[in-house]
């Protein structure tokens, strides 16, 4: 697989497409403010709902899996970035959050 980028959450831009590549439980109760779920397993099914032409964030619970899709993504021709430790990162960092169940988010 190609090369990519790993950033902390503070270096990812306030207007950046960043997607959340963890399970839909996991995406249910908490994540990152206007980020895009499209679990890793799914991502080359769901593909054609990226836009090559812009640079994608990539977030999961620590890094691991975002690393996968990263790599995958560059492979594919597109611009990715892995989020250095993921959604307890960003939750630690202060960033936004927002859930799916109306209770306060939660990272896990």
């Amino acid at each position: 697989m190609s090369d990519f980028e790993t950033v902390s959450v503070d270096q990812v831009p306030a207007d950046a497409l960043i997607l959340d590549v963890r399970e839909e439980y996991e995406w249910v109760e908490g994540h990152a403010t206007g980020a895009v779920h499209i679990p890793l397993a799914d991502l080359p099914l769901r593909l054609e709902e990226l836009d090559p032409d812009t640079d994608a964030y990539i977030i999961c619970r620590t890094g691991g899996r975002s690393a996968q899709a990263a790599a995958w993504l560059v492979s594919q021709g597109y611009c990715a970035f892995n989020i250095a430790g993921g959604s307890g990162a960003w939750l630690e960092a202060g960033l936004p959050l927002e859930s799916e169940n109306g209770q306060e988010p939660t990272v896990r």
